[in-house]
């Protein structure tokens, strides 16, 4: 039987990437519902027009006429930029919670960050470290999370999801994909000469995570580090993408080696050894493209 969810922030960056291996995968155990505020009309079960912050009227007519949803995800939000309300992903974040409540929808998956944690000590951050945000969105995103469990009912399974970076929505790649083959990218560099080490996963990786955690059997933990098992760094990124870099010099007071620890997330889905390494990240990333 064809379980289904629906994924609210389908058009963002992120939502993009993922929902490019969803709709190319007719023949999985789970159908997800693309949501989105700019589709101009519904015409099957696919597809749901609505728009959270006004309310769940809609979802909830969707879900009448359709059938029942096993969970949301939650991947719409505020990213960092200048001018941008970051408190608007607590805003978003709460009425989707208060919106699958009402509809019936008994898990939610909310996109948070690991931003929440901070730089940290090169340590990688269990879902049990402690949260020391180190700028605006890290806490927007921790804010978020506190609002979440805060407003969820007792039947209702709310987990948010520390995600590290997503190849192809992360700036090293966004950076490469508007320069030119023969035009290197900055990364900046340590006493070892090489890049940032942090935790990534691939966009395909992603949906797979995400589906198998949206109908999960079990009561989920209420945050979960999401990450491929293996950090990478950021200068073997760029090779695995056959864009030359250049080096600049770190800051002296930044952090070489920010990741997450997964063990957590390994209780619920497996990874192949392929899916930590880089050129993996890069074929998933180019495969959204074509």
């Amino acid at each position: 039987m064809t379980e289904c969810v629906i994924c609210v922030g389908s058009s963002g960056r992120v939502g993009c990437l993922v929902s490019a291996f969803w709709q190319r995968d007719p023949e999985s155990a789970t159908r997800t519902v693309l949501q989105s505020r700019r589709i101009d009309s519904v015409t099957d079960a696919a597809s749901l027009k609505w728009d959270p912050m006004d309310g769940s009227g809609e979802l909830c007519d969707w879900v009448g006429q359709y059938g029942k949803l096993q969970a949301m995800i939650v991947l719409a939000g505020v990213t960092p930029g200048q001018g941008k309300d970051l408190s608007l992903n607590t805003d978003i974040a709460v009425a989707c919670v208060t919106a699958a409540a009402a509809a019936g929808i008994p898990r939610v998956l909310v996109a948070s960050s690991s931003a929440v944690y901070g730089a940290g000590d090169g340590t990688a951050f269990r879902e049990t470290s402690a949260c020391q945000p180190a700028n605006a969105y890290g806490e927007a995103k921790l804010a978020m999370e506190h609002a979440c469990h805060e407003h969820a009912k007792a039947d209702l399974d709310v987990c948010c999801l520390r995600i590290g970076n997503v190849a192809g929505a992360d700036a090293l790649l966004l950076n490469v994909a508007e320069l030119g083959p023969d035009e290197p990218v900055v990364i900046d560099t340590f006493a070892d000469s090489r890049g940032p080490v942090r935790s990534y996963i691939g966009p395909k990786s992603l949906a797979r995570v995400l589906n198998k955690l949206a109908v999960h059997d079990t009561v989920l933990p209420p945050a979960l580090n999401i990450a491929a098992p293996d950090p990478i760094s950021m200068d073997a990124l760029a090779q695995a993408a056959g864009q030359p870099w250049t080096a600049k010099p770190a800051h002296s007071a930044a952090q070489q080696s920010i990741t997450l620890d997964t063990m957590l997330l390994n209780e619920f889905c497996s990874f192949s050894r392929e899916e930590s390494c880089p050129s993996d990240m890069v074929s998933q990333w180019k495969e959204t493209l074509s």
